[in-house]
Parts: C-alpha cells; sequence; structure tokens
C-alpha cells in the first residue's frame, strides 16, 4: 500500500472513479453471497519463483509507483486464463441475485464514442476527463445504458464491475482476486523485464497481440472502440489470455486507505496518452468504482 497524496493519485483518464460521477445516494445493500464448492477446473497452476517486479525506465508513469524494479518472491498459485466473462458473470447473479453497485446506485460510467449522439450530448461528463460520461441504467447487462445488451458477447469479459462486485463472485466461486504481485508475474509469462507479455515489441513481426486505442485518443479511432472477446488474442507464455489491453483487472491489493489497484490496461488505452498496458503498469480506484473498461480475473491457493 501507497501513502499517496490526492495530488498524486492516477488520472481518471483510465477509469473514472464515481465520485466524479452525479451527487451519490447510498445504494442499498447487496443480498450475501454464499459459496459454492471450490471448482479449479481450467485454472493455470503459476510455480512459485522469484522475479523483477516492477519500472523505473522512461515509460513509468511518475506518480504511478512502479518502481523500484525489486525481487519479489512468489508462492505457487492458480489463476484463469481468461477475465471473468458476461455468461459467467449472469451465471453468478442467477444463482445468488447478487446486484452490483452499478445497478444499486442506478449509474456507472461509459466511454462517449460506445454512445448514440443524443446520450453523450444529454450526459455528465466529469470535469477534465470528458470522454466519460455517467450514464443512467449502464450495467453489466447494459454496458452502454437502456438499449443496449451482452446477448451477442457472451464470451466478452463483464464490465461495470466494482471491486466489492469481483470480491463477491470470488467469494462465491471459492476463489479469490490475484494479489498485485500475482499478478505481474504470472502476466509477464515467464518473461524477465520485458515492456509486453510477449516481449519488448507491441507488433512483432507487424502482428496486433492487444486491444488498445489506435488512432488519436479521444476522437479517432481506426476502429470500433470496446471490449473483444476474453480469447481475442495469443496467450503468453503461462497461458493467460489479454492481460494488457481490452479491461482492467481489479486486484486484491489497496493502493492507499480508500483506492484498490488495478492491472493490465484498456481498450482506451494510447500511448500518446495513457501507456498503461505495459505488465509493470498500474493504476487505481475506489472499490465501489465502475466503468465500462474494468473487470477481473480469479486466482486461487494451491
Amino acid at each position: 500500500m501507497h501513502d499517496i497524496p490526492m495530488t498524486e493519485r492516477p488520472p481518471a483518464c483510465c477509469a473514472a472513479p464515481r465520485g466524479d460521477g452525479p451527487s451519490l445516494l447510498e445504494a442499498a445493500p447487496a443480498p450475501p453471497v454464499a459459496a459454492v464448492s471450490r471448482n479449479l477446473k481450467g485454472m493455470v497452476l503459476i510455480p512459485g519463483g522469484t522475479f523483477r517486479m516492477g519500472n523505473e525506465d522512461e515509460r513509468a508513469n511518475p506518480n504511478d509507483f512502479e518502481g523500484p524494479v525489486r525481487e519479489v518472491t512468489v508462492p505457487a498459485f492458480r489463476i484463469d486464463p481468461y477475465t471473468v466473462t458476461n455468461a459467467q458473470f449472469a451465471a453468478f447473479v442467477k444463482a445468488t441475485g447478487y446486484v452490483t453497485e452499478a445497478e444499486r446506485f442506478g449509474w456507472s460510467f461509459v466511454f462517449y464514442g460506445l454512445l448514440s449522439p443524443e446520450a453523450s450530448r444529454d450526459s455528465l461528463a466529469p470535469e477534465g476527463t470528458p470522454w466519460w460520461r455517467s450514464i443512467n441504467g449502464a450495467t453489466w447487462r447494459t454496458p452502454e445504458g437502456p438499449g443496449s445488451t451482452i446477448s451477442s458477447r457472451q464470451k466478452h469479459p463483464v464490465v461495470h464491475v466494482s471491486w466489492a462486485d469481483a470480491s463477491a463472485y470470488v467469494q462465491w466461486c471459492g476463489k479469490r482476486l490475484p494479489t498485485e504481485a500475482e499478478w505481474e508475474y504470472a502476466a509477464r509469462g515467464g518473461l524477465d523485464q520485458a515492456v509486453f507479455p510477449w516481449g519488448d515489441e507491441l507488433a512483432p513481426r507487424g502482428q496486433r497481440r492487444l486491444n488498445i486505442w489506435e488512432g488519436r485518443f479521444p476522437d479517432v479511432h481506426t476502429g470500433k472502440p470496446g471490449p473483444v472477446a476474453v480469447d481475442a488474442f495469443r496467450p503468453n507464455g503461462f497461458g493467460l489470455h489479454n492481460v494488457v489491453g481490452n479491461v482492467w483487472e481489479w486486484c486484491e491489493d489497496r493502493w492507499d486507505d480508500s483506492r484498490r489497484v488495478m492491472r493490465g490496461g484498456s481498450y482506451l488505452c494510447h500511448d500518446s496518452y495513457c501507456n498503461r498496458y505495459r505488465v509493470a503498469a498500474r493504476t487505481s480506484n475506489t472499490p465501489d468504482s465502475s466503468t465500462g473498461n474494468i473487470g477481473f480475473r480469479c486466482a486461487a491457493d494451491v
């Protein structure tokens, strides 16, 4: 945990905190979640070991405290090869009746490029990050607000889930969130101090390996921004898919007294503004925050 002054906390370019949205009303409490029998099927066994964690070169964001590079020993653990999908989260909700914080608050943040011109014009934008819009009715079921659906996105990562929502899910399935050290160790895929999970080149041999912003952020994109399927790109050396780009992933660790760590970057990251799609990059958000670019993957003890 880092004791970080308010002025040195990560900017909301990556994922806006709930406090930047409309006036907060107290959300109704979530229903209790009972754990089911633990099922580790499909999880990747990561062998214990010591690795060099962090980064301190010119790519590091000064206020993110990526460095210093230090040796960290991680005991063996298991981790999912993919982030939790909409289909998996739907099964959890069906079994437990769980209601996410976005649903209980009544709104969540959506990137304005995914909205209709009318919805974008009529929504509120946080000061300083006008590409985020607080959308009434935006939830994991309706990622862009009322009228949107996940019917064709069953293999996409679930989004609009807070750290508290992710914690409820992992409790239900008898798992846990990864620690920040576990996440980086697994994301590196056995490589030492490489920039990305596959090496130091963003696009080796011209091959696209991740889902990030392509163009000039936030106005020009050569494709359509948004999450893609959790298995859209080839895995790293440990068999993990999309550990960088696509969606941010909640970790167990605290960043400070009010925030939790997030890793991996998202489809909104671009080196001209936010280059946090590197394995050493990190940011944070408040545990009640939810946006259209935050998800999570599960870990478990061996």
